[in-house]
């Protein structure tokens, strides 16, 4: 058990990530396994991260249900699923610290083309999410998440605020599961790691909806600028190795 002073601290930054991935899709790991991992130790903050990131992926999800694109989600989860799979069993025989640097440059190179195609009216196709799920379930697998580099992809489809959020979040939900099937994270968790978890997800739920509550007034294109600013810098601590 640890010590009940660290509950206010770490329910607090909990909620920061949670409001943080609620309102732009991603960052709550980020912000979470430090964190988890200097209080509860390394090898029980993955499984407590795994079971809490699931309910907060699904809360996302559920708090924009109505939004979601089903046709784009089922394709992410047909090249995502069985690929995660394949990426959660190689992942050890690769350079972590210089995939996440090239990862962070991609996302970096990502924004301008982004805009670039925007402008000229080139958008990805639906059936684009097939491969796309292919390989961000395999880089998944590989580096543990991929929800910065995902997200330029979305918005260039035109999936923005609810519908970006929970279409993202349902199919980062489903790799999820997969990786922690294949990595055994699930096996690790014990009636303490579960409440741990639970309690975490819990209060994610919450930042997930302080997030929704955020960017429901933003104009599509301020909400797209916010999610960007986001994105350089999660892709500057990729490549500065954070």
């Amino acid at each position: 058990m640890i010590d009940l002073l660290f509950w206010p601290v770490i329910l607090f930054l909990t909620m920061i990530a949670g409001t943080i991935g609620g309102a732009v899709g991603f960052g709550s790991a980020v912000i979470l396994l430090p964190v988890c991992s200097f209080v509860f130790g390394p090898e029980a903050a993955v499984p407590i991260l795994t079971l809490a990131a699931l309910i907060g992926n699904l809360s996302r999800a559920a708090f924009s249900w109505s939004e979601i694109n089903w046709p784009i989600v089922t394709l992410y989860c047909l090249g995502a699923v069985p690929m995660a799979a394949l990426g959660g069993m190689v992942f050890v025989a690769l350079d972590q610290e210089a995939l996440q640097r090239i990862l962070g440059l991609f996302i970096l190179a990502m924004l301008p083309l982004r805009r670039w195609s925007a402008r000229h009216g080139i958008v990805p196709k639906q059936w684009h999410f097939l491969p796309l799920g292919a390989g961000m379930g395999f880089l998944s697998g590989v580096v543990g998440t991929v929800g910065p580099i995902n997200a330029p992809f979305f918005l260039a489809y035109g999936l923005v605020k609810g519908a970006y959020l929970a279409t993202e979040a349902l199919g980062a939900a489903a790799v999820h599961l997969t990786k922690s099937g294949v990595y055994g994270r699930f096996a690790a968790i014990d009636v303490t790691v579960l409440t741990y978890g639970l309690v975490i997800g819990a209060t994610l739920i919450f930042g997930s909806w302080a997030g929704k509550r955020l960017i429901v007034g933003l104009e599509t294109q301020r909400f797209i600028g916010v999610v960007e600013v986001f994105l350089v810098v999660a892709a500057l601590l990729m490549i500065i190795g954070f």
